[in-house]
């Protein structure tokens, strides 16, 4: 599937903006699974790019002065080919063990897993994660707007409600807690009608850790990864490879707003979400 994206974040503030630093994670890379046919970022300021610790290239641009908001924009053609397993020795296994604030587990979220995994800690199979997926999606049923950016998964199993960031922070505490390195990933999802969808997040579990094989699977859809799912970035959690994050001086109140279309390359109509 060749999909076409433009992602747009226009800021506003309500007093003159002194100085800002913010990076951004909304480059795709070409892989077994998506080949990048083209893609540009565009932001207020002069953009700097360079490789994370975790293999994404990533962008950081700083601003002073400036009397109003600024819009950054992400757009490009990427072409899916649906291969949900990928080899990626960018960044040591173990990385991936490790718990996050975001991530870390306690017993519940230790017992959610237990029917799930090899014997002894040996790792998960596909069967495994996608029943693993869809225990965590009955127990947080898909619900927008229920939580936010900083909701542990600690937090979002005890709710009971979530979103895609939630759904990939409990299935990687879940791992983790079972000795199974798992990481965040964020991108895109071409779901015409469900606009909500457009910005989505999943996981990689490492089925192989000798060959670092990661094993890449939507919880919130309880499926593998297919041509539907475009790659933007990875991380220990949402926080390492938010889509765009950073500190400012001034500026008073910040508004945001996020306006993504995606559409087949030879679709007339885009798909588009407004947040």
């Amino acid at each position: 599937m060749k999909l076409h994206i433009e992602h747009v974040t226009h800021y506003d503030y309500s007093a003159p903006l002194q100085y800002a630093l913010q990076s951004y994670c909304l480059t795709p890379q070409s892989s077994a699974h998506q080949t990048v046919h083209d893609w540009a970022v565009t932001a207020p300021g002069t953009l700097f790019a360079a490789r994370d610790a975790y293999g994404n290239l990533a962008h950081t641009c700083s601003m002073t002065g400036r009397p109003s908001g600024g819009e950054v924009r992400a757009s490009g053609t990427v072409e899916t080919h649906a291969h949900p397993l990928l080899v990626d020795a960018v960044t040591p296994v173990a990385v991936y063990l490790r718990h996050t604030p975001l991530t870390a587990p306690d017993e519940r979220l230790h017992r959610l897993g237990e029917a799930f995994f090899r014997a002894g800690g040996a790792g998960l199979e596909a069967n495994g994660a996608l029943g693993l997926a869809r225990a965590i999606v009955e127990c947080i049923p898909y619900q927008p707007r229920t939580t936010g950016v900083h909701t542990t998964a600690e937090e979002a199993l005890a709710q009971g409600a979530g979103v895609c960031q939630d759904h990939a922070h409990v299935f990687i505490s879940v791992c983790r807690s079972h000795g199974v390195a798992a990481r965040y990933v964020s991108g895109y999802f071409h779901a015409p009608g469900a606009q909500h969808l457009a910005s989505h997040a999943w996981v990689d579990v490492c089925v192989d850790p000798a060959r670092h094989r990661w094993l890449s699977v939507d919880v919130t859809h309880a499926c593998l990864m297919d041509e539907r799912h475009v790659r933007l970035a990875v991380g220990p959690d949402y926080a390492a490879c938010a889509p765009i994050r950073g500190v400012r001086e001034g500026g008073g109140a910040e508004s945001m707003h996020v306006h993504i279309d995606i559409r087949q390359a030879a679709d007339p109509v885009a798909v588009s979400t407004v947040t």
